[in-house]
């Protein structure tokens, strides 16, 4: 993977991350930096997924690997924000 590869996974995955955060209701005990962490795996993970499905690569915009990456990333920070509960 190139710099510039790398560089556009962490701006994706913070979109993704912000994204994902304000999907989930109500107010998340997760941090900024987790938070974008958070984006950064889900939109890995999520780009890995709609290309095993076959639907990453498209020749319009890829809706739905953009969908499973949200869905992931909601799914990520509310599970960390429900770590974060349980522990205080």
């Amino acid at each position: 993977m190139e710099i510039s590869g790398i560089i556009s996974a962490i701006v994706i995955g913070t979109v993704i991350g912000v994204l994902g955060r304000l999907i989930v209701p109500g107010r998340q005990r997760v941090g900024i930096l987790l938070t974008i962490g958070v984006g950064i795996v889900a939109a890995l993970v999520g780009s890995a997924i709609a290309t095993y499905f076959g639907v990453g690569d498209t020749k319009s915009v890829d809706w739905t690997e953009w969908l499973i990456q949200l869905l992931l990333a909601a799914l990520g920070v509310a599970a960390l924000d429900r770590s974060k509960r349980r522990r205080r």
